[in-house]
């Protein structure tokens, strides 16, 4: 495997495992950072696949933007848009003053990275 894709993939993992570690959190749990996390996870792990696809591996955090060029050459990734879809917003949504998630958003955002991670994780071979 490319030494940059084992990097996206452990940066994903560090994100995926903070979301959750956050999720189980009994005192003050953070739901804005489990949500953040959650896309994190997402967006890092369609990056391993470009970068492991020998693609150029743009700065961005629009899942839709990643997911397209991923489909140009490996459509199957078009079965995570809805999870992908719903985690979209969450790089930005809760960072600032004006809306915080609920628990239940978190949960949302943890399931949906969750399938995005198995997915892409079977895929590289993973798993």
């Amino acid at each position: 495997m490319n030494p940059l894709t084992i990097e996206w993939i452990d940066k994903a993992e560090g994100d995926f495992a903070t979301a959750s570690r956050e999720m189980r959190a009994r005192n003050l749990p953070n739901y804005d950072a489990v949500c953040f996390h959650a896309q994190q996870t997402a967006e890092k792990y369609l990056k391993a696949v470009l970068q492991e696809n020998g693609r150029t591996v743009p700065r961005t955090h629009s899942l839709a933007e990643l997911l397209a060029l991923i489909i140009e050459f490996e459509p199957v990734h078009l079965l995570m848009q809805p999870d992908l879809n719903l985690l979209e917003g969450f790089a930005v949504q809760y960072r600032y003053p004006g809306q915080s998630a609920e628990k239940p958003d978190a949960r949302t955002a943890l399931s949906a990275a969750k399938r995005v991670w198995g997915f892409i994780r079977t895929k590289l071979g993973l798993d």
